[in-house]
């Protein structure tokens, strides 16, 4: 089976992991701020916090802006939805904006409708968080001219983009929001099996991120409340949770950063490459991004025949072509029909979510594959 994405472990890897192993730190040590200053500085960003998961991350992002009960978050419907949980886990309301139907990417003009109207009923949101999907960055400059006269704050959810690049500055530079949020899962561009990192420009986020990320707890004798007992005193001034990420996994990450741009290389040809094999083919290919580079997590392909997505799937799992199908409208989930969501209310998502279909994409997949995949794919074609 070509899976549709994974992780690409060297020896060096292995050895920076293995150094670790062998050294006195495990849990958090000296590769956590390693990792993160390393990062921060590819991402030309102040600051970068690293994390367990992403999921964490975009958690403890929504909490550093203050959004809780009352408050509103508007994500985008596709996505995994961790982009809409963060939001919940702080008890505010969750509301989506629709995309655009040939990139799934958060729609500005849609984005600019729904603000007006919200501004007139007294419900706009105080975080936004558009996502980059597949690793294309969203039109991030008009994103943030539409919410600055709102005073709406914004997360960048880029799991998928990291060594990415919008109008010629890396993803995670935060030039037009306030938080980046990067995941390391091991199907992303680089990985430390689990994590994920919050990048920001202002040192008081930073801070609050730190302090979150670790049960709120402080050493600092400048943010307790009374004089330092001892050097072994510290307190807890907030309710934070058990978010860090250990080194073994830091040193991990570290290693694959060196690499970064070796991946998102990798990928930029594979993608080269698919558009030739597969341009003849009933499907839309994904276009290159818009006033930028993308990292080019995923290969999303559009089918022709939405109705012929099933037996095009299935006719390729069984070639043993691991696709897959990113993502299914959040709004659609059970759990969030609960919430009042419903078919229907996101039309451009659920079209785009109808035609698509995730080929194998990832640094290190061979033109062996990638023709694999695509005389797969025009067999299943040729059934429908």
């Amino acid at each position: 089976m070509i899976p549709y994405g994974r992780q690409q472990i060297d020896a060096a890897d292995i050895a920076a992991v293995i150094d670790t192993l062998q050294s006195d730190f495990l849990t958090q040590g000296p590769k956590v701020p390693a990792f993160e200053q390393a990062v921060a500085r590819q991402c030309q960003a102040r600051f970068a916090v690293a994390m367990n998961s992403a999921t964490s991350a975009l958690h403890l992002a929504c909490l550093a802006l203050q959004v809780g009960p009352g408050d509103r978050v508007w994500t985008s419907p596709i996505s995994f939805v961790a982009s809409a949980n963060c939001a919940v886990y702080c008890g505010a309301d969750v509301d989506f904006v629709d995309v655009d139907a040939s990139t799934g990417l958060m729609d500005p003009a849609q984005l600019a409708i729904k603000l007006e109207q919200a501004a007139t009923t007294n419900t706009l949101p105080k975080v936004l968080i558009p996502v980059h999907l597949a690793g294309h960055s969203c039109d991030m400059q008009r994103i943030a001219a539409l919410c600055q006269p709102y005073n709406i704050r914004i997360i960048e959810d880029a799991s998928h983009a990291i060594g990415g690049y919008y109008q010629h500055r890396p993803v995670g530079c935060c030039q037009y929001s306030d938080i980046t949020v990067f995941s390391f899962h091991p199907v992303k561009i680089i990985t430390s099996a689990e994590g994920g990192m919050a990048l920001c420009n202002d040192p008081a986020l930073d801070n609050q991120l730190r302090l979150l990320r670790s049960h709120g707890i402080t050493r600092d004798a400048a943010d307790m409340t009374e004089a330092s007992h001892g050097p072994w005193y510290y307190q807890q001034i907030g309710l934070g949770f058990n978010y860090r990420i250990t080194d073994l996994q830091a040193a991990l990450g570290l290693s694959q950063l060196d690499r970064l741009q070796q991946f998102v290389h990798q990928r930029i040809k594979a993608t080269e490459l698919y558009q030739q094999l597969l341009q003849d083919l009933p499907v839309e290919l994904p276009a290159p991004a818009v006033d930028g580079v993308s990292a080019w997590h995923l290969y999303i392909v559009r089918m022709h025949q939405p109705a012929k997505r099933l037996q095009v799937f299935e006719s390729l799992r069984a070639a043993g072509i691991g696709v897959n199908v990113h993502y299914i409208p959040i709004h659609t989930q059970p759990y969030y029909q609960k919430l009042g969501f419903d078919w229907g209310q996101f039309p451009d998502a659920e079209q785009f979510y109808s035609q698509i279909i995730s080929l194998p994409l990832f640094a290190g997949i061979t033109p062996a594959q990638q023709q694999q995949v695509a005389d797969a794919l025009r067999l299943a074609c040729s059934e429908l």
